[in-house]
């Protein structure tokens, strides 16, 4: 009883501590004290850091995933192929958006953090099936790797940092680099 309640409040702490701006320099000892745990209880709950900010996108990627998987279309399955791809990215990018301080945390966990986790391979796997479907004849493989590098937090959050770019801007910028015909709609930012 006391492991599952000291992993909830691990998991309550670190959500808590990681969705602030600062989320990189967050310690094992600040999540620690924040779930009212020993430092060590949070290491045998988890090992690493990298599973722990894990662990905490897990219900949040599961909630994506379970659209795409099973929701309507198009985000979901059905619709065109146009359209699934412009809903997945649309998704892919909300979801960078709002849980960007977490995702920066597992970013700069090493080089490859970002491309070789089990969530980030399937919106990888999910986004090249999709610009396949979309763009025929095209190297999907290669495009959507640079779609998912331009979903990366910390370019997210240089854009709108460093080069004054808005949401909006930075989700018509995404369908641009799509290259399918009518996307970005016209009059687009």
């Amino acid at each position: 009883m006391d492991a599952a309640r000291n992993r909830q409040a691990i998991l309550v702490a670190a959500s808590a501590l990681f969705d602030q701006p600062n989320s990189a320099e967050v310690s094992m000892q600040e999540i620690a004290a924040a779930a009212g745990v020993g430092k060590g209880t949070v290491f045998r709950r988890f090992g690493d850091r990298t599973r722990l900010i894990q662990a905490v996108l897990l219900p949040r990627v599961a909630t994506l995933r379970s659209a795409v998987e099973s929701g309507p279309p198009p985000l979901g399955p059905g619709g065109s192929p146009d359209a699934a791809l412009v809903s997945l990215v649309e998704a892919l990018f909300d979801f960078a958006w709002r849980n960007r301080p977490l995702i920066r945390a597992l970013e700069v966990r090493g080089p490859h953090a970002y491309y070789t986790n089990e969530a980030s391979q399937f919106w990888i796997a999910e986004l090249t099936r999709r610009l396949a479907a979309a763009a025929p004849g095209t190297d999907a493989e290669f495009r959507a790797h640079a779609v998912f590098t331009a979903l990366r937090a910390d370019v997210i959050e240089y854009m709108v940092d460093r080069r004054g770019m808005t949401r909006d801007r930075i989700r018509s910028g995404l369908a641009g680099l799509l290259g399918l015909p009518g996307w970005p709609p016209a009059g687009s930012p």
